[in-house]
C-alpha cells in the first residue's frame, strides 16, 4: 500500500503552508492568543476560501468528500503552523458527529453553513468527574411533552466561547455511567438557562465549562436515536483523536526543524554546537521519533473511518498512546537543547512544546489510552 499524500493533498498543504507563511507569522499568533476572541475571524474566512472548512462534508451538503487522511494533510499544516482557529472542534469533530447522525433535513441546513465559516459548533460531552469516559453522563435529560430539559454540567468545552451552538449529550436512562441511555441534543448558546465560563488554555486557544439550568430544547434538536448516542460520540471523538496525532506530527516536524536549524548557528568554543557527537545523537534520536509518530499519525488516520469499532479503537488508542510519550520526549529535547530560550515565551519552540501537552492530554492521555489498548478484545 502508498502511504504518501496525493498530488492534490501536496498541493492542498502547499496552499496552507504559503498561507500560513504570509498571513499567520509566530508574532501575529501571539498576538491572536491573547485577542478576546482568541483566533483570527479573518483566518477563518480563509480557510473557508481555501476549502478546508468543507473538506469532509458529503457534495449533496456542500462539501468535497475528503476522507481522514485528507485531514491528516490539514492537521499537519495546522501544527507546523500552530493556527488557533477551531477547526478540529467545529469542523472534524462536530461537523463530522453531524454529518453521521443527524438527520438530512438538519444537516442539510448546519453544514453548509460550517462550510462556508458562517457556523461554529462545540461538543460538551466531557463531565469532571468522568475524566475521559464519554459513556460517564449525570447531565440529566426529561421529556416533557414535547420539548426535553437538560439540566447539568459540561467541563473543558473546546472551542466553547466562539460557538452558535453545543452538541450536548445528556442521560434520559440508566445509570451515569451505562453505555445505553445518552442521547445528544443540538443547543443553542444563547439558549435561557445556558451559561458558559470562558477560558484560555495552556497552549493559547479557549475553552469553557458549561451550566445548564433547566434547558429547553425541542424535539427536532435531538441527534440520532436517543439513548443510543455513545457509539456515534464514541467515533467522531476518535476520527479527532487521529486528526491530533497529525498535529503532532506538524509540530514535531517544526521542531525537529528549528532545533537541528538552532545546532547549526549557535556557536561555543568558536564552532557550531551541531558539530559535537553527543547533541548529533540527541537530534538522531529525536528524527527517529518524528518519523515514527509519522507511521503511527497513518496507523491512525487510515483506521478512523473504520466501521470495526474494536480495531478502529486498538489503532486510534494505540497511536494517540505512542504520539504522546513520544511528542513529549521530542519536545523535551528541543527545549533542552534550545538552553534558556526554549522556554521564554518570546520563542515559538515554547508554544510548540506546551501545544504537544495539551495535545497528549485532550481527549486522554497516553495513560488513559494504554489502559484502553489493554483492554480491548483481541
Amino acid at each position: 500500500m502508498d502511504f504518501r499524500y496525493t498530488e492534490e493533498q501536496l498541493a492542498l498543504q502547499d496552499t496552507l503552508r504559503r498561507w500560513i507563511a504570509r498571513d499567520y507569522g509566530f508574532e501575529h499568533r501571539r498576538a491572536l492568543a491573547g485577542s478576546p476572541l482568541g483566533y483570527s475571524a479573518e483566518g477563518w474566512a480563509s480557510y473557508a476560501d481555501l476549502g478546508l472548512l468543507a473538506l469532509p462534508f458529503p457534495e449533496e451538503f456542500g462539501g468535497l468528500g475528503g476522507d481522514a487522511i485528507d485531514i491528516m494533510a490539514v492537521m499537519e499544516q495546522v501544527g507546523e503552523g500552530l493556527l488557533l482557529e477551531p477547526y478540529l472542534s467545529s469542523v472534524v469533530l462536530c461537523g463530522g458527529l453531524l454529518r453521521d447522525a443527524a438527520s438530512k433535513s438538519l444537516a442539510g441546513s448546519l453544514l453548509p453553513q460550517i462550510a462556508a465559516g458562517k457556523l461554529q459548533i462545540a461538543l460538551a460531552a466531557y463531565e469532571s468527574a468522568g475524566r475521559y469516559d464519554l459513556a460517564h453522563v449525570a447531565c440529566t435529560a426529561q421529556k416533557a411533552g414535547n420539548v426535553w430539559r437538560l439540566r447539568g454540567h459540561k467541563a473543558v468545552v473546546l472551542d466553547a466561547p466562539s460557538a452558535n451552538y453545543l452538541l450536548v449529550s445528556a442521560r434520559n436512562g440508566g445509570s451515569t455511567t451505562d453505555a445505553s441511555g445518552v442521547t445528544l441534543f443540538l443547543v443553542k448558546r444563547d439558549a435561557p438557562g445556558l451559561s458558559v465560563v470562558a477560558y484560555p488554555t495552556q497552549s493559547g486557544s479557549r475553552a469553557g465549562d458549561v451550566q445548564l439550568d433547566d434547558v429547553t430544547v425541542e424535539e427536532d434538536a435531538v441527534i440520532g436515536v436517543p439513548g443510543e448516542a455513545l457509539g456515534v460520540l464514541e467515533r467522531a471523538v476518535d476520527r479527532a483523536r487521529a486528526a491530533l496525532c497529525a498535529e503532532a506530527l506538524g509540530i514535531v516536524t517544526a521542531l525537529n526543524q528549528a532545533t537541528l536549524s538552532y545546532l547549526k548557528s549557535r556557536k561555543q568554543f568558536g564552532v557550531p554546537i551541531g558539530t559535537f557527537q553527543a547533541l548529533q545523537h540527541r537530534m538522531a534520536d529525536m528524527y527517529i521519533a518524528g518519523e515514527q509518530i509519522r507511521s503511527m499519525a497513518i496507523v491512525a488516520a487510515v483506521n478512523a473511518d473504520t466501521e470495526d469499532p474494536v480495531a478502529r479503537q486498538r489503532a486510534i488508542s494505540g497511536a494517540k498512546a505512542y504520539v504522546g510519550q513520544a511528542s513529549r520526549f521530542v519536545g523535551q529535547q528541543a527545549v533542552q537543547l534550545h538552553g534558556a530560550m526554549g522556554i521564554v515565551d518570546e520563542h515559538i519552540v515554547s508554544h510548540y512544546f506546551k501545544r504537544l501537552t495539551i495535545i497528549d492530554l485532550t481527549f486522554g492521555d497516553a495513560d488513559y489510552h494504554l489502559a484502553r489498548y489493554s483492554d480491548l478484545p483481541l
